[in-house]
């Protein structure tokens, strides 16, 4: 976790070249809103992690007490490179069944939700994966693999996925036959039916040549990013539940018993015949595929990004303190931050209560400074009580001078 933490500032300065390189190159890759949206979803989902990790830690803990077969040495250098690609090999696969299970699909689909393809879209992390991601990691418990080892190269292998998220970077030769890259990690990304369920591996792309789902970046076949069902909307709560909605929905209708149970688990797509029957989905023909927008004033989307930074700010504080604070402050912590990112959202969406439900969460910040000190999120101190006084007036003055705007688009 901490390896992530320290990486966050070059993340952004990263994004900070490449939109530099987009201006340069006169090739934009990069929408105020879905950047906004991809990052959103990612600091939810670092903050949904700090209350999840003991999921996968814990399970991986007692496998490795139990079940291991061997007791491999932490200090052993071929301990660390067998890790490193084992690990991969076991991502390769836990992304692989990601899209071919409903279920998984549901959590995975949320990294595949941008239309758009740069550096942001990297960040852009499902909140959900917890459920039944550590599955596929128990083989290295069993294998013996100490649990610090196991951390490490799990979060080398996410920190190498940062760099392959651009359209910037061309085939890259020799280098393409053993690792992924940009360009085929790009073709990974496609809603093209050419590049569907391609390229899984996370490190190594000759586990996608090794089991037959590679797929090379075809010039003649321009990739067009996204998913065939489309999010259509700059929502971070709704991007993580909009899958699980579906299937729901599919479950609650069908009048099979059966079906209710299996859906979950059938390849993805799947749905049952009278449901399918009944409520069809109409997938978009990409020939005439045009990416969702709202249109927005400029004071509008520079208020709602601003209000964005503050929380970064947030969630950075969080994963810098989050394995001292105690589980209320933490659970505090996260309902502040998804609401404060389903109102920023809202506010992208122009929705006709946009402006109220804003309203209502710079109200909320008077409990929220009450209610923080005690829980534990931050210590009690007039300085606090400063800065979220100083927060809270400025935000009122920015929505002030922007009330018009959300006014005039979203009919307040």
């Amino acid at each position: 976790m901490k390896l992530i933490l320290y990486a966050v500032p070059f993340f952004f300065v990263l994004i900070a070249v490449e939109l530099l390189v987009d201006r340069w190159r006169a090739m934009p890759t990069y929408r105020l809103a879905d950047t906004i949206n991809s990052l959103s979803t990612g600091v939810l989902s670092t903050t949904t992690g700090l209350l999840t990790k003991g999921v996968g830690l814990v399970t991986y803990g007692v496998a490795l007490n139990y079940l291991a077969v061997f007791e491999l040495p932490e200090n052993s250098v071929w301990v660390w490179m067998f890790a490193f690609v084992f690990y991969d090999f076991c991502y390769y696969w836990h992304h692989r069944l990601g899209h071919e299970r409903n279920v998984l699909w549901a959590a995975h689909s949320v990294h595949h939700q941008s239309e758009d393809y740069n550096l942001s879209t990297a960040l852009r992390q499902t909140s959900t994966g917890f459920l039944f991601g550590w599955i596929f990691y128990l083989p290295m418990a069993v294998l013996g693999v100490p649990l610090l080892v196991f951390v490490t190269v799990a979060t080398l292998n996410l920190l190498y996925q940062f760099w392959v998220h651009t359209r910037h970077i061309p085939k890259l030769g020799w280098f393409e036959w053993f690792f992924v890259s940009p360009s085929n990690h790009r073709a990974h990304h496609a809603q093209n039916a050419l590049y569907m369920d391609r390229n899984y591996g996370g490190v190594f792309i000759f586990w996608d040549r090794l089991f037959g789902t590679f797929q090379e970046e075809d010039n003649a076949e321009p990739v067009i990013f996204g998913v065939t069902t489309p999010l259509a909307s700059w929502n971070p709560l709704w991007a993580n539940w909009q899958f699980y909605g579906q299937l729901l929905a599919d479950a609650r209708h069908t009048e099979h018993w059966r079906d209710k149970l299996r859906i979950w688990f059938m390849p993805t797509g799947w749905r049952p015949e009278d449901v399918a029957a009944k409520y069809p989905l109409h997938k978009p023909d990409l020939s005439q595929f045009e990416k969702f927008e709202v249109a927005l004033p400029f004071r509008q989307q520079l208020y709602i990004a601003l209000q964005f930074v503050a929380y970064v700010a947030l969630g950075s504080y969080l994963l810098n303190l989050g394995e001292t604070l105690p589980p209320q402050a933490l659970i505090v912590g996260w309902g502040y931050m998804g609401l404060g990112l389903f109102v920023l959202g809202a506010g992208l969406e122009n929705r006709p209560w946009a402006l109220k439900l804003e309203w209502l969460r710079l109200v909320l910040n008077l409990p929220l400074g009450w209610l923080a000190p005690w829980v534990g999120l931050w210590p009690a101190s007039a300085l606090g009580w400063a800065g979220l006084f100083s927060y809270s007036v400025l935000s009122v003055i920015g929505l002030y001078l922007c009330r018009g705007r959300f006014t005039q688009l979203a009919g307040c």
